[in-house]
C-alpha cells in the first residue's frame, strides 16, 4: 500500500519553515555584531608615496584629456618601483 503523500509534504514544509527561520535568526544575530574596525594604513615609504601622487598625477590629466577609462600603461618604471606594487594596489583598490 502506497505511504500517503500528505504526511511527506508536511514533512517538507515543516524542514523547510525551521530552515527558513534558522537562516532568518542567523542573520539577525550577525546584523547584531557591529563591524570590525578596518585595518589600519600602513606606512608607505616617500618614493612609493611620490610614485603614487604621480599615477594620480596621470590620472587626473587623463580625465581632463577625456581618456578617463581609468586605464595606465607605462612604458618605463621607476628604480624602486617593484617594491611599491603592494603599496600602489592598496592604494587604488578602493576604487573598484
Amino acid at each position: 500500500m502506497p505511504k500517503p503523500l500528505g504526511k511527506s509534504r508536511r514533512t517538507w514544509v515543516a524542514a523547510w519553515a525551521v530552515l527558513c527561520a534558522a537562516a532568518i535568526a542567523a542573520t539577525a544575530a550577525l546584523n547584531a555584531f557591529p563591524a570590525s574596525d578596518p585595518q589600519p594604513e600602513k606606512p608607505v615609504s616617500a618614493e612609493c608615496a611620490e610614485y603614487i601622487a604621480d599615477i594620480e598625477t596621470q590620472l587626473a590629466k587623463a580625465k581632463v584629456e577625456g581618456n578617463d577609462d581609468g586605464v595606465l600603461s607605462f612604458t618605463r618604471t621607476r628604480v624602486g618601483a617593484d617594491a611599491c606594487s603592494d603599496e600602489i594596489l592598496d592604494h587604488f583598490s578602493g576604487d573598484r
